[in-house]
């Protein structure tokens, strides 16, 4: 009975995180971070880019895998993006924003304490293609 329970609660909570709506007015905000930082749920990237760096970052993005675009565009100049984890569908917030020749990154998760740095990772893939 108790195991048929824990299961239950189990199965409820990896639906919530799979099932969970997200919140563009909560996640698509503006960068805080002025500088490179490291977190421990996240990480924050900023650099000195070209006009178009944002539409690279763009396609970029949504190049990555289980990746989509939750608010922004490049006309907008800030975009948001979602990623999911492959076995649980934990989602990870990228928003991504230029002004004039100043680009920011900043990578987070939305649930836990530690992303194991799956979002910084995925910044400097992001800036990788950028150079490329």
């Amino acid at each position: 009975m108790i195991g048929t329970i824990v299961l239950v609660v189990v199965i409820g909570l990896l639906a919530y995180i799979r099932l969970a709506p997200s919140d563009p007015a909560r996640w698509h905000q503006p960068v805080p971070y002025s500088e490179n930082t490291d977190m421990q749920s996240g990480a924050a990237r900023v650099i000195k880019a070209e006009p178009n760096a944002l539409a690279r970052i763009d396609a970029a993005a949504r190049g990555l895998q289980r990746t989509s675009v939750l608010a922004g565009s490049v006309e907008e100049g800030r975009i948001t993006y979602v990623t999911r984890s492959a076995v649980f569908g934990f989602p990870d917030y990228t928003t991504v924003e230029q002004n004039d020749k100043q680009l920011k990154l900043y990578a987070r998760q939305r649930f836990g304490r530690s992303d194991f740095g799956v979002n910084r990772d995925r910044l400097e893939q992001l800036l990788a293609a950028l150079e490329a």
